[in-house]
């Protein structure tokens, strides 16, 4: 993995004796010893977890005018929050499709911070700057910051121990520091868990991780990798770009019409997206419960009772809630919910019935 990308903490992960793979051309973590991602989603579903999330991207977008520019370019209406607020969005091309979806974060009217995908990064930040008038700057800050993720129901008092302020609403974060040293702690997380989402300086990210890591364990929790926080969402229903979302999934087809300001004068992909959703004649998003033995895996068929091919699995695994299969699909409009289906894997037909995520109860504004 010599070409690719290492997050600050990349050789603590290796001390960890982590086990570590390409994630949108970073050396991230997918599983510490120990019990391996069954454990580690166990923990934050049940105590809390510590997740290494500095592979995603950091922007900056600032000047006069700035968050006015950024609502003219991506999906959601940032006119909906105030400043100290997050909102989740997209940056759709003009067909509709989605090029990244991200998490915007409006300081001011001159100041809006961005945290897309790793792999995106760079062309986000491209198409801003390319679009962005004068006087409005745009930065890509991606080794600027790390980002590390507190998931779980203790996330409060892991974060306490370290004497950073939380209890702020659902989607809003605090600047404040930690040691002397600049940090954001933002109510945000990607696991459906109450949980924190902490962006230290890149280059004090490895203390800020150490402290964490010390009250991690005190709570009774653990560090976890990439594996967990995929089938932590999943179990929510949270999409993944380059499964759920990608150019040819648009935020209609996967269910994420709620993140679209549809009053908005302008976005990028408007007239396509507001075709599409008058048309309501394309594929939808729905969960699948597999109710035998078996796990659905992303490109599986997904065929009806008459055994007419009606949709495609975009995200599919084993649910260490449920203990049992579930998956996202991308079904045709005439499959309904409750409605029994097969998902072909391997040569093997798994039963499944058709459900709306999330799989397992919402936890993110429980205390």
């Amino acid at each position: 993995m010599t070409d690719l990308l290492h997050s600050p903490l990349h050789e603590r992960h290796v001390a960890l004796g982590a086990k570590m793979a390409d994630f949108g051309g970073w050396s991230m973590p997918i599983e510490y010893p120990g019990g391996g991602v069954v454990a580690e989603h166990t923990a934050v579903r049940e105590r809390v977890g510590l997740f290494d999330v500095s592979h995603l991207g950091k922007a900056r977008v600032s000047g006069p005018g700035a968050a006015d520019f950024v609502n003219a370019c991506l999906t959601n209406d940032l006119r909906r929050i105030g400043p100290g607020q997050a909102q989740y969005t997209m940056c759709c091309a003009e067909d509709g499709g989605v090029v990244d979806d991200l998490i915007q974060y409006l300081r001011s009217g001159e100041d809006v911070f961005l945290v897309p995908n790793a792999a995106n990064t760079s062309r986000v930040v491209r198409l801003l700057e390319d679009a962005a008038p004068e006087g409005v700057l745009v930065e890509n800050l991606h080794e600027r910051y790390g980002v590390l993720a507190v998931q779980g129901p203790r996330s409060d008092q892991v974060l306490a121990r370290l004497g950073l302020p939380v209890g702020h609403d659902y989607m809003s974060f605090v600047e404040t520091r930690w040691e002397g040293l600049p940090v954001i702690v933002c109510r945000t997380g990607y696991t459906g868990e109450r949980g924190y989402e902490i962006v230290p300086p890149w280059d004090v990210t490895g203390s800020v991780w150490d402290a964490l890591a010390e009250a991690v364990a005190a709570e009774g929790g653990l560090p976890a990798g990439l594996g967990a926080r995929d089938t932590l969402r999943t179990e929510m229903g949270y999409p993944l770009h380059g499964n759920d979302l990608s150019p040819q999934i648009t935020p209609v087809m996967a269910g994420a019409a709620w993140a679209v300001g549809w009053d908005k004068e302008t976005f990028w992909g408007k007239e396509a997206l507001t075709a599409e959703r008058a048309a309501k004649d394309g594929r939808l998003m729905r969960g699948l419960v597999v109710t035998g033995r078996g796990i659905p895996r992303p490109h599986c068929t997904v065929v009806d009772a008459a055994g007419r091919v009606v949709g495609e699995v975009t995200s599919g695994t084993f649910s260490p809630t449920r203990r049992q299969g579930i998956a996202l699909a991308l079904l045709e409009r005439s499959v309904t919910l409750g409605d029994e289906v097969s998902i072909e894997v391997r040569g093997r037909a798994l039963p499944a019935t058709v459900t709306k995520p999330p799989f397992v109860e919402a936890g993110v504004r429980g205390s």
